[in-house]
């Protein structure tokens, strides 16, 4: 019998199972991570690879320690013969696999060092360290012309008397960005119980960062994740971050200046100004009929950017199911906006956003899934064109179940070189809490479901029976 993880707490849910940005996708992307890394060319080939967390993973009779797999792209695609496996029993990973310590917890993607390459950051966010239990652990995998071939630690700032070790979990969703010359153009954000470690660059294959600083002034229980984009248009990184009832821009929080909470933060250009907007995923009930709080099924809030930046007038577009043009119904916990990825998908100049509503029930089968995709706008409020993907979708591979939770994780980028990104969706309740991962071929108009492909986790020989969560747990560890 198929086993559901319980809302809670990310281990104790390990307990109870036994235990993919801009329209051409390079390197220098932004990627947030509680939708896991979107693909980076980490060999130079070209070709995006795929990144496909497995944080529940065994690995050397330690349950949960966490695996991350890498699919490496090539004019055909991707192929489960081209990949490569990490987990903290590979050479050169810092650390060693224990019980719990969910490496591929979160990636991120972004050239870090400037060298052309993409690097992967992966966090282990329960790894136990010499700070303390449960502190959290940065890994970065380094890419070459051979692929991701080393790793370093990038070791988290010391910041004494603010809670910031014990019980920390650091890494528990990553963002990171790297925009090119020009100092500070590449940052990584780190999430954490009471706030945030940051990094920003020169970054080096020794673990080296520029300014690194811990914020814990933020009044929450934990980050639940970041977005990085150029909101002003200066060519410098700018950050967003969800918690568990707000949306910062530093130093602006965003419930304060107009309606919108949330838990999942995607970037992008998503009306066509050159500038990035800001895209909050909120997928959580209303708490009183009046609440500004939430709302019926889930919602979708956008912050569009000025010439200054997001500031604190905004008003912001909402979007649910019940928006024209949007397919479905709101409906009590349908968790539309669970997960949330920005990319140009049909190659018009203006990003697309796609939206994962996990808890959706298809065909009679409760939270089976469903993910839309709402194309981008020049003007007006997007809405119109929109169209949806579920397992009842002719051409989608897997049978369409109870509890199947599709739409986990969203994540966009091209792996074949053709210039028209793929769609990735991550389910991760399929098999047993195995997870699988859905690649949706891009096409002229966008992605389509003719020729998806399906990846769970025994096809890239992660062979436990239950709970290894190919493609991340996303944000049901929160909602």
């Amino acid at each position: 019998m198929k086993r559901r993880i319980r809302k809670g707490g990310w281990r104790s849910a390990a307990v109870l199972l036994s235990a993919l940005l801009s329209a051409t996708l390079l390197s220098a992307a932004p990627a947030g991570a509680v939708d896991g890394a979107v693909p980076g060319d980490f060999n130079g080939d070209g070709y995006g690879d795929a990144v496909l967390p497995a944080p529940g993973a065994d690995v050397a009779g330690q349950e949960a320690a966490g695996a991350v797999v890498v699919l490496y792209g090539s004019s055909a695609g991707l192929s489960p013969t081209r990949r490569k496996t990490f987990t903290q029993n590979s050479t050169g990973v810092p650390s060693s696999p224990e019980a719990y310590d969910r490496f591929g917890g979160a990636t991120a993607t972004a050239d870090l060092n400037r060298d052309g390459y993409a690097d992967l950051v992966v966090s282990a966010p329960y790894e136990d360290t010499a700070r303390g239990k449960d502190t959290g652990l940065l890994t970065v995998l380094w890419g070459s012309k051979a692929g991701l071939a080393s790793a370093t630690e990038l070791p988290i700032p010391f910041m004494p008397g603010a809670g910031w070790a014990e019980g920390a979990a650091y890494g528990s969703d990553l963002a990171a960005i790297g925009l090119g010359p020009g100092e500070g153009t590449e940052v990584v954000a780190a999430g954490r119980k009471l706030g945030a470690a940051h990094f920003e660059g020169p970054f080096s294959r020794t673990g080296t960062s520029g300014s690194r600083w811990i914020t814990s002034e933020m009044e929450t229980t934990a980050f639940t994740s970041f977005g990085l984009g150029d909101f002003n248009g200066d060519g410098k990184p700018d950050e967003a971050a969800a918690t568990a009832h707000d949306v910062y821009i530093p130093p602006m929080k965003l419930n304060e200046m107009a309606q919108g909470d949330g838990r999942v933060v995607a970037t992008g250009d998503v009306n066509g100004d050159g500038r990035d907007d800001v895209v909050v995923g909120d997928p959580e009930e209303p708490t009183a009929p009046a609440s500004r709080e939430g709302a019926l099924g889930g919602r979708v809030i956008v912050y569009y950017a000025g010439s200054n930046g997001i500031n604190n007038d905004v008003q912001p577009v909402v979007l649910t199911q019940n928006t024209p043009g949007v397919p479905g119904t709101s409906e009590k916990n349908d968790a539309f906006g669970a997960s949330v990825a920005v990319a140009d998908l049909d190659r018009d100049g203006v990003d697309d956003i796609v939206v994962g509503t996990p808890y959706e029930g298809v065909a009679g089968k409760n939270r089976s899934g469903e993910v839309t995709v709402i194309p981008g706008r020049k003007t007006g409020a997007p809405g119109t064109g929109s169209y949806a993907f579920n397992q009842f979708t002719a051409g989608v591979g897997g049978g369409n179940e109870l509890d199947d939770f599709f739409g986990t994780t969203v994540s966009a980028g091209d792996v074949d070189g053709d210039g028209r990104p793929e769609l990735f969706v991550g389910a991760s309740g399929e098999n047993n809490f195995t997870g699988t991962v859905w690649v949706f071929p891009g096409a002229a108009s966008g992605p389509i479901a003719k020729g998806s492909r399906v990846f769970n986790a025994f096809s890239v020989n992660l062979t436990q029976q239950n709970g290894t969560l190919l493609g991340g747990n996303g944000l049901l560890w929160v909602i």
